[in-house]
């Protein structure tokens, strides 16, 4: 009897190391979009808690004027502080590109385009480790992962060189991102908010540029 006991306290003591050490592969990582072999996830909560960056509109190659997907991109907040004072992405930053599907109408101020449903996401997360050294979706500062709207867990990219570093060739001196495009990375935080003295309040401006369009 006394052995059968020691063989049960040693199974169990085996069994509870094994789920420490499963778990622990699943949580050190650098980010909590990643896990432990360097597989990415879309960030759910970007739209209401994370900062926006900007909008690409990406006109349609078959109709003029016509715009066919909205790029909204947003990151965390502590990406924009930190490269404000730094010029660089620090390790985890994150940037979401919003895929955004369009349709086009005419309203009071014109001819307009605006977002509809999701058509899917692009994310990128800095790595200034290398840490998965091997994997085709990390390399090159960065782990890359594009994703169909009804699978955000589950990247179709299969190899960053081929499918994401191409279109990304032209912003290589920019640590692989088009800046330009985020103005707010940019600004001089302490520019950032307008005294009082310098703005007209909204209902001023409202009255001399909106109140005809929307008086309904």
């Amino acid at each position: 009897m006394k052995k059968v006991l020691i063989f049960i306290f040693f199974v169990l003591l085996v069994f509870s190391l094994l789920m420490i050490s499963a778990q622990g592969k699943t949580t050190r990582t650098f980010s909590p979009y990643v896990d432990a072999d360097g597989n990415i996830r879309v960030p759910l909560n970007y739209r209401t808690e994370w900062a926006f960056l900007g909008t690409w509109a990406v006109a349609s190659k078959q109709e003029k004027g016509r715009i066919e997907g909205f790029h909204n991109v947003y990151t965390q907040p502590g990406t924009i502080e930190a490269y404000r004072k730094t010029g660089k992405f620090p390790d985890g930053a994150i940037l979401v590109k919003e895929l955004l599907k369009t349709k086009t109408g005419s309203m009071t101020t014109g001819e307009v385009s605006w977002g509809t449903e999701i058509a899917g996401w692009f994310v990128v997360i800095k790595d200034t480790q290398n840490r998965f050294k091997g994997n085709r979706l990390w390399g090159d500062g960065w782990g890359w992962a594009l994703f169909n709207a009804d699978s955000p867990t589950n990247t179709v990219t299969e190899d960053y060189k081929n499918d994401c570093i191409p279109c990304h060739l032209p912003a290589k001196k920019t640590d692989w991102a088009y800046v330009h495009g985020y103005p707010v990375l940019a600004m001089d935080s302490k520019s950032a908010d307008l005294k009082k003295s310098e703005m007209q309040s909204g209902s001023d401006i409202f009255n001399a540029n909106c109140a005809t369009c929307h008086a309904g």
